[in-house]
This record gives C-alpha cells, structure tokens and sequence, in this order.
C-alpha cells in the first residue's frame, strides 16, 4: 500500500531528511520519501503492515520534530 501523508508545520529541511531516514528504518518500509517543500511523506508497506508501520513512524516523527502534526 501506498499512501502519501500530509506533515503540517514541518518547517526543517534537515528535519524531514532525519525523519525520512528514521522511517526508512522500521521493519516492513518498502519506500519512503520525505518532500519538505510540499510538507508530506510517501509510504509505501505492504498492506497487512500498512497500520502499524504508521504508527511508528507518527511516534518516530513525534521524537524528532515534536512540533509535526501528521496527518494521514
């Protein structure tokens, strides 16, 4: 499954490559790719995954950028 999630007040360049390289790391990732100018991330899991791999990634981009509302 591939859906593309919105990452409101992401407002760090470096930021959205840490959280990039944080998701890309969770068991069951396929894709990921983290866009700063258009405040969103592309993940891609495989569907049975798709839920819990997200929220890992909220809690993940919540330790690092506290202030990102994600929205998906």
């Amino acid at each position: 499954m591939k859906k593309t999630i919105k990452l409101i007040d992401l407002d760090c360049a470096h930021c959205a490559d840490k959280i990039q390289n944080a998701v890309q790391k969770i068991n069951g990732v396929t894709s990921v790719s983290v866009n700063f100018l258009g405040q969103k991330m592309v993940l891609e899991t495989p569907d049975d995954r798709f839920d819990a791999v997200l929220a890992e990634a909220k809690a993940l981009i919540k330790k690092i950028e506290p202030d990102v509302t994600v929205k998906a």
